[in-house]
């Protein structure tokens, strides 16, 4: 096994000048620098991780745990924080709590186990896997959804602004009886849509009517379901707002599964775009969130907490964007066709 004095021999330097160059610090000279790398290419060295870990009191690693690998939005989500993150020198794990406390409860034992450098979580619901990363003095940053109770940096989207936006623009196309598919009741984002909806509705002088909302899980599987129970109603509403994406996908397989369609039977705006969303037939109205930004914005915060971790928590909320397409297009419209 190659180890760095043989890196140094080779590149004629000091051992000490290897772990230097390898670790990044600045204070070497490049030309000898240059020589280590090209030795380190050569030999096919890699440092040892284990000993690295046990010098630094923790690894190179960021683990990103969010509630759904399933979910579209969570992709270019990483994608934003994996940018950032290899730029400072840090990789990033990915781990999936499938919307369980169990599993998110065994990912921050692993967090702390493995000494990770940092964290970046979008709970579950409970607060107690942030309150043990945040006792233990883990840096972290807490996505999608917020906790109260526990100063911790932040990044949010405006749900309740992005959810009353959507509805108005239903209620501005001539629907007065809107329904609307939220999530699980203990997750903050589905209570701020629920709330965005509810403020969209007073605002126009419209009763809310909790016969016309229901509560799902986020998944397809609970759209579909609750599409259909909405429409077992005596009189079923003519628009709907649907709180995610996966739970708007089957909202529409059940439409289609009864023989019905958007708009024509029922106006559609969906939470969370999609990226086929232009491409149906007709494309589906969604309130688009800015996933990569809030990604970067993420792992740029967890940067700075690791480089200054005595500064107070950062609360950053980024705006959402309405995209209207065919499937919330105005009662009038229609009537004319």
């Amino acid at each position: 096994m190659t180890t760095i004095y043989d890196v140094a021999r080779r590149s004629g330097v000091s051992p000490a000048t290897v772990s230097r160059v390898l670790s990044g610090r600045r204070n070497v000279d490049p030309e000898l620098s240059k020589k280590v790398r090209a030795a380190v290419a050569e030999l096919g060295y890699r440092p040892n991780g284990v000993a690295r870990n046990l010098r630094r009191a923790s690894t190179n690693l960021w683990a990103v745990v969010i509630s759904d690998i399933e979910n579209p939005f969570f992709t270019s989500l990483v994608r934003g924080l994996e940018d950032v993150a290899q730029t400072a020198g840090y990789s990033v794990v990915l781990c999936n709590s499938d919307e369980d406390p169990d599993k998110e409860a065994a990912y921050v034992s692993a967090v702390l186990t493995e000494q990770m450098a940092g964290v970046v979580i979008s709970p579950s619901g409970s607060a107690d896997g942030v309150q043990q990363l945040h006792d233990a003095g883990v840096p972290m940053v807490v996505i999608d959804r917020h906790l109260d109770g526990i100063e911790v940096d932040t990044v949010l989207v405006d749900n309740e602004h992005g959810a009353a936006e959507a509805v108005k623009h239903l209620l501005d196309g001539g629907y007065r009886r809107i329904g609307c598919i939220t999530g699980p009741r203990r997750v903050s984002t589905a209570l701020d849509r629920l709330a965005g909806y509810r403020t969209a509705l007073r605002t126009a002088g419209v009763r809310f009517d909790k016969d016309l909302v229901r509560h799902a899980d986020f998944r397809e599987a609970g759209g579909y379901s609750a599409m259909e129970s909405l429409l077992e109603l005596a009189e079923p509403p003519e628009a709907l707002f649907v709180a995610n994406n996966l739970m708007t996908v089957g909202a529409l397989e059940c439409l289609t599964a009864r023989g019905l369609r958007a708009p024509d039977d029922i106006a559609v705006v969906g939470f969370d775009d999609i990226p086929w969303a232009d491409l149906v037939v007709p494309p589906l109205s969604t309130v688009a969130q800015p996933t990569y930004e809030l990604g970067r914005t993420a792992g740029q915060l967890l940067k700075d907490r690791i480089g200054t971790p005595g500064r107070p928590a950062s609360m950053v909320t980024l705006r959402t964007e309405l995209h209207v397409r065919g499937t919330s297009s105005p009662r009038r419209s229609q009537s004319t066709a």
